[in-house]
């Protein structure tokens, strides 16, 4: 089989490329622009594979993306290229929806023209996975799960953007039949996830001594998966999900944002014992909220289970441990992210009021 993963240089694109390395026999297009959250030090232990490909392409080309697809010829399309965080979302959102929508369209229109020229068979074998956010739904209460039937409710930019390339994916299968799976993931953690986001923020922070961020007073919830069991999910999805159908993924770990961050920093305290920086937890320090911060998301996972028999390998507890173990153990990798592409600054107040 024939994969083009677009943002496979991205934290959860690279995970996705480098299980189907170990784990299957199939051939892999990498598209990626490689702003400034692709890392292809993400992708060092598998860049010379034979079987592994890199076109350095920006999806809002559409000229590029017709020239990948029927250069490659691929039998599965899974789309992972997107701008994703939300706190940029909040300062420029001009750039979600160009990259998340009108980039979601070009794939979505050159899949659909090189599909058109497909025979028969090839025709039946072809996907397109579009990947997507439970954060489209919007905010839960203290008791419910989002599930495939959710409304959609986007709050932010980001996850508007993402709403809308997901109702993208559902018209061009309903319209023109192109064979198109959907899902829809909780938060994701592991190793080479950009420090912008909470779990390496915190690590990072808490190793060079750092003052801690925690949005508001830490309450907010989040359904937390590992990015590895989130690969495996994809994989499963994209080769034996049924098209039209939506799949929603999560690692059924609710915690909340100042929890999670304890449990690093006691982890932390542990695995180095020689920071002058312990106890790390006297570093956390309560901060502005984010602008229509979401209160909870969790996810119901039982139909990609019931279906495809999925679950998640990790809980919590051994997924965060060997999540801070890879940050102790792989500091070239974020030193040099941290020298160039982000340096710990806090984004996301435009309008804060």
């Amino acid at each position: 089989m024939r994969v083009i993963v677009t943002g496979g240089a991205g934290f959860i694109g690279s995970a996705v490329i480098r299980a189907i390395i170990s784990d299957t026999d199939f051939e892999v297009l990498n598209l990626d622009c490689l702003t400034y959250a692709g890392n292809p030090d993400s992708l060092a232990s598998i860049a010379g594979n034979d079987r592994y490909h890199f076109s350095r392409t920006d999806i809002r080309d559409m000229s590029a993306v017709r020239e990948a697809v029927e250069g490659f010829r691929p039998d599965l399309i899974m789309h992972l290229a997107a701008e994703t965080h939300v706190d940029r979302s909040i300062d420029g959102p001009a750039d979600f929806i160009l990259t998340n929508v009108v980039g979601t369209a070009n794939l979505l229109e050159a899949a659909r023209a090189y599909w058109a020229g497909l025979d028969k068979d090839a025709k039946t074998r072809f996907r397109f996975h579009h990947v997507s956010t439970d954060e489209v739904f919007g905010s839960l209460g203290s008791e419910g799960q989002f599930s495939e039937t959710t409304p959609y409710a986007p709050n932010s930019p980001y996850s508007a953007s993402k709403a809308g390339s997901d109702h993208l994916a559902r018209a061009w299968y309903e319209t023109y039949g192109l064979p198109v799976v959907t899902s829809n993931c909780s938060n994701n953690y592991g190793p080479c996830q950009f420090p912008e986001k909470l779990i390496p923020l915190i690590i990072l922070n808490a190793l060079e001594g750092k003052k801690l961020p925690v949005y508001g007073t830490g309450e907010n919830v989040r359904d937390w998966l590992h990015v590895e069991d989130h690969a495996r999910a994809l994989i499963a999805i994209a080769t034996r999900g049924r098209p039209g159908e939506t799949y929603c993924v999560g690692g059924n770990e609710e915690r909340k944002n100042i929890d999670v961050v304890r449990t690093v920093c006691a982890i932390l305290d542990e695995l180095a014992p020689d920071s002058p920086h312990r106890p790390h937890s006297g570093l956390i320090t309560f901060v502005t909220d984010r602008p229509g911060h979401d209160a909870r998301y969790a996810i119901d996972a039982s139909k990609i289970e019931r279906e495809l028999g999925w679950r998640p390998r990790e809980s919590f507890e051994s997924g965060i441990r060997k999540t801070v173990e890879w940050y102790l153990d792989n500091r070239s990798w974020w030193e040099r992210v941290r020298a160039g592409a982000y340096r710990g600054e806090r984004l996301g107040l435009a309008g804060a009021v």
